[in-house]
């Protein structure tokens, strides 16, 4: 990792696609040789996109890290910052710390079935894991993908999640709680469809990414199924600001999001998901 306190390296945008009206994806190219030759991340660790005169922003990475050459971020509109980046054209300049934080068990994962459980437009995190395993495939068993909006109308890449399901040993569950006469899905909430998934629940690791509300009953109930709890993993979002631990916005009682996680198996954070102020 490049030293986190020196100027951002300087990236440029490379494509920009619109998901929907408060979602795109960038994919960024550094532009020093240096800086790509030394740049390295793993599934689940994020960066801090710098634009010029207004501020940063912590953005999970989506790409594969064996093709760091263009570095992927999918960015929901939120505040001034990703206003402001949703008005990038191709050729224009930002700024990149990073990677940073903990990224996903992808080790632990190996030879074992992998249940991959988002909700809302949260999606982006485990994005970056999925193709990992997939373009992997001799590592890894089933892959089971869980997905949940709010709304059928919020789902995003619905095409990818057809590309999915048609690939060998891969399942594809999407629910949401309210749809529209054409949603062809589940309806109802995501934790109903964990009854229903067939992957090895004693020999699988979970990753969840969501609301914690979402993410604290997905957890439950698969320990109610069986699954392990040092098997079950979550990636949490706090106000993260200088993603090196010294800010303090981002504090979980002793932990900090930026370093300690965002990634943290479920047992070691449990008793604080949806807790304000600790």
């Amino acid at each position: 990792m490049n030293d986190p306190f020196l100027t951002p390296m300087p990236a440029v945008v490379e494509s920009y696609v619109s998901e929907s009206p408060s979602i795109f994806t960038l994919k960024l190219r550094l532009t020093n040789a240096a800086d790509r030759a030394a740049y390295q991340f793993m599934p689940g660790q994020f960066n801090m996109l710098y634009m010029f005169g207004v501020g940063e922003v912590p953005i999970s990475i989506v790409s594969d890290p064996d093709d760091p050459t263009l570095i992927e971020h999918t960015i929901r509109i939120v505040g001034r910052v990703t206003q402001a980046m949703a008005k990038l054209k191709e050729g224009d300049q930002v700024g990149l710390r990073g990677p940073f934080g903990r990224g996903w068990p992808m080790a632990l994962g190996r030879e074992k079935d992998l249940l991959i459980i988002t909700g809302g437009l949260g999606c982006a995190p485990v994005v970056a894991a999925i193709n990992y395993a997939l373009q992997r495939r001799e590592h890894y068993g089933k892959v089971s993908i869980v997905q949940g909006v709010k709304h059928s109308d919020d789902l995003i890449w619905e095409e990818q999640y057809k590309e999915w399901q048609q690939l060998h040993n891969v399942e594809v569950n999407l629910a949401a709680d309210e749809s529209g006469p054409a949603w062809p899905f589940h309806q109802g909430r995501i934790t109903e469809l964990l009854d229903k998934v067939s992957v090895d629940i004693a020999n699988s690791v979970a990753l969840i990414c969501g609301p914690e509300g979402m993410m604290d009953a997905a957890a439950r109930r698969l320990l109610s199924l069986g699954m392990p709890g040092y098997s079950i993993y979550v990636s949490l979002e706090r106000n993260m600001q200088c993603a090196v631990g010294h800010c303090g916005h981002c504090q979980m009682g002793a932990d900090f999001i930026c370093k300690d996680g965002p990634v943290f198996v479920y047992p070691d954070v449990a008793d604080r998901l949806m807790l304000e102020g600790v």
